[in-house]
């Protein structure tokens, strides 16, 4: 079996999710270890989401770890959508009571968080192969892995799941103890990360007949874009020109939008799904951000909802550690998934309303199309549906 060792928590990735729960936990007194199948150069350097929903925010305040997002961060009060040749402002402020988002990288949180944890020497073991969960069904979980030669066995009370999509803690669940529920979408986003400064001050997000069209940013002067293409769209296809110009085309160049061009730092094809699996808890093991779910991008809810989930497990593992009750334990699947069907519908509805469905065949879109435009028209007209989309926007409650 090789060396044995214990802690109170086991928890298998350091995305966002594991790092905030390992650091939250932390500041509760409550041990934990972080496995990381990948090494630490490749964890900081995954580009993904930016836009921080406000109670994302005050969870890493709450974790200590915002003192350079809170620096950093860019606070956006609104953004725009375009269609059927307008643009209109969602003032999120304004429609919310004042509740906004916050512009700043997840590299960034990924970064501040592993910062965190080994500034106090917590262990978090990277380049940790063949991670299994075992006995998860009882009492005494255990995970095995090897590291650098050596077997290990780390004994805890619970097993946190939180690698991810791919990862090996839902996979280790038997089929029956799941029900997934899947919506695989019939087009792709090609993102770009620029050395160039954004296009506007707050996100625009197009809805345009060649396809979907974002302009978003990381920083005053790194602007992160994105373009709707095929699935299976090779990248070698896409010149930094063709980019540029296609992303002039569906934004626009007019009233105070610019794109500005620049170095591109990074280039990649996503493809767009919505996926959940039910329930998250399984005796000791618990489920956690992408593991459990995913979300398409277009509203922003992927990392937010890892924090949601993160939210109610750490505040459910405290109660158990602190008053020696399991009742949030309880609930932690059914609170999760209460939030995480909400987001799935945002999500699902905005990448509906803003993108451009290809036609199948024997079938010709038209009627669709119509009705989105409509939508959008609606939507810009108004102020109640304006109210539902920023509500959503900004984050539900926890």
């Amino acid at each position: 079996m090789g060396k044995s060792r214990r802690t109170q928590v086991g928890i298998v990735g350091s995305g966002p999710a594991g790092l905030l729960l390992s650091q939250l936990l932390h500041r509760q007194g409550i041990e934990s270890v972080i496995l990381e199948r990948k090494d630490r150069a490749y964890v900081e350097g995954r580009i993904r989401a930016g836009v921080l929903e406000q109670g994302t925010v005050d969870l890493l305040r709450e974790a200590g770890v915002a003192e350079r997002l809170d620096r950093e961060g860019l606070i956006h009060n609104g953004f725009e959508i375009a269609g059927n040749g307008r643009r209109h402002r969602i003032a999120l402020d304004e429609l919310t009571n004042g509740k906004v988002v916050t512009v700043y990288g997840q590299t960034e949180v990924t970064k501040d968080l592993i910062a965190a944890r080994q500034a106090v020497g917590s262990e978090i073991v990277f380049e940790a192969a063949d991670v299994t969960p075992h006995a998860f069904d009882g009492s005494k979980p255990f995970l095995t892995y090897s590291h650098q030669g050596e077997d290990y066995r780390l004994d805890c009370d619970f097993i946190a799941g939180c690698d991810g999509f791919h990862g090996v803690c839902r996979q280790s669940l038997p089929k029956d103890a799941l029900r997934t529920f899947e919506r695989a979408y019939p087009f792709a986003w090609l993102g770009i990360l620029a050395k160039a400064a954004p296009a506007a001050d707050e996100l625009i997000y197009a809805h345009h007949e060649r396809g979907f069209a974002l302009c978003s940013m990381r920083s005053e002067t790194i602007s992160r874009h994105y373009v709707q293409c095929r699935p299976d769209e090779d990248l070698a296809e896409w010149s930094d020109a063709r980019i540029w110009d296609e992303l002039r085309h569906r934004i626009g160049d007019t009233d105070g939008h610019h794109i500005n061009e620049g170095a591109l730092l990074d280039k990649s094809i996503t493809p767009m799904r919505s996926f959940v699996a039910e329930p998250m808890r399984h005796g000791t093991l618990y489920l956690a951000g992408d593991a459990a779910h995913i979300v398409p991008p277009t509203g922003a809810k992927g990392l937010n909802l890892a924090v949601s989930d993160i939210n109610y497990l750490y505040r459910a593992l405290v109660q158990f550690y602190k008053q020696n009750m399991s009742d949030l334990l309880d609930q932690y699947s059914d609170q999760a998934l209460a939030r995480i069907w909400k987001a799935e519908r945002f999500s699902w509805w905005m990448t509906s309303l803003l993108h451009k469905f290809p036609n199948e065949v024997g079938y010709d879109r038209a009627f669709e199309n119509r009705m989105q435009e409509a939508e959008i028209a609606y939507l810009m007209s108004s102020h109640a549906a304006q109210t539902v989309v920023a509500e959503n926007y900004v984050g539900l409650p926890f």
